[in-house]
């Protein structure tokens, strides 16, 4: 009796044990590692705050995509927003969580942060290998003064599908024809420079180019500023060379008019505006209207207004811009009223 009682409490606490750890049990996201950073910050003052903690795979912005799709997630995210017409197809939602930079970022001895500057034409002639040496007269002419080697410039890309290079080719695809025809813009492109290599994720990107000597990448800027990465001054659609932050940032998303765009997808690449950075973007969070696990759900809603209220310090500190109060309105009234967490 007293060993059937004995089974009895510990098939009890079991039990108990299992519906507690069901009751705590995180949210989970995956996707973009743009803005991998402020999720895991905002995501560490989250449980801090509610006990609730966010479970998020930096895996690139394809890989979020397949995720939400497969299901296996209770949001995705990719910086490469997807059109309005594939949301409607498969019952989902899209919304601007966060803003910040794409920031091309080089490995070459004696040059400062900012110290190197170019166009957004002479950018896409390095990333395609039609400008192959550091001292191009091209360069040398946009940076009288600067001492640049004569060496190779070695190329670094992404290697899995992204949102970060999405961005960065809907640039350079705006900016210079021959990219435009030759490459396109998309989360995966064929890179057609001779010398280049490949990295998974921003991480990955980072650390090729601080190895690799003359070597030129782009990543996220919160990236950029974790590994005290060198990068350059970029000729804006106004003339004007600015360098990366959140100002710049901010200034490039200024007019953009999110509520107005179907499903709010859009680029913001090669904005107006003096102090524009022109490699500006935003990343998205997708959700499915009538969600696996309402609960979850609606857990992740919570998360991003706690996000959005509380968390805009937390992205200045790390250079990333937060949304508008308008647009953040605007995506609790429009766009979280459609998913269903009842």
């Amino acid at each position: 009796m007293k060993a059937l009682f004995t089974k009895s409490l510990v098939a009890g606490a079991i039990a108990l044990s299992t519906v507690t750890l069901a009751l705590a049990a995180d949210i989970t996201g995956a996707g973009a590692t743009f803005p991998y950073p402020i999720y895991a910050k905002w995501a560490e003052a989250y449980k801090a705050k509610t006990k609730n903690g966010l479970n998020y795979q930096s895996i690139g912005s394809s890989g979020g995509i397949k995720q939400i799709k497969a299901k296996t997630v209770d949001f995705g995210a990719s910086d490469n927003p997807v059109k309005f017409e594939d949301l409607e197809k498969d019952g989902m939602v899209q919304f601007p969580a966060i803003i910040g930079g794409v920031v091309p970022v080089i490995n070459v001895d004696g040059i400062k942060p900012g110290q190197i500057k170019v166009t957004g034409d002479v950018l896409a002639q390095m990333f395609s290998g039609y400008i192959v040496k550091w001292n191009d007269k091209q360069l040398a002419d946009l940076n009288p003064g600067v001492k640049l080697p004569d060496a190779n410039i070695t190329v670094v890309h992404r290697a899995d599908g992204s949102g970060t290079t999405a961005i960065f080719t809907d640039y350079l695809a705006k900016v210079n024809a021959n990219w435009k025809k030759d490459v396109g813009a998309g989360a995966a492109v064929k890179w057609p420079a001779a010398s280049s290599i490949g990295g998974k994720g921003n991480e990955g990107v980072a650390a090729n180019v601080s190895r690799v000597k003359n070597s030129i990448g782009y990543v996220e800027y919160a990236y950029a500023k974790k590994n005290n990465m060198t990068f350059l001054q970029i000729k804006n659609k106004n003339g004007q060379f600015v360098a990366p932050d959140d100002e710049t940032f901010a200034a490039a998303a200024a007019g953009t008019d999110w509520a107005k765009v179907p499903g709010m997808g859009t680029f913001i690449t090669d904005a107006p505006g003096a102090k524009s950075w022109p490699i500006t973007g935003a990343s998205f969070i997708l959700m499915y209207k009538e969600p696996g696990n309402k609960a979850n759900a609606a857990e992740v809603l919570k998360f991003f207004d706690f996000a959005f209220k509380e968390g805009k310090k937390m992205a200045a500190d790390l250079d990333y811009v937060p949304m508008p109060d308008a647009t953040t309105d605007f995506i609790r009234k429009n766009v979280w009223t459609k998913i269903n967490t009842k």
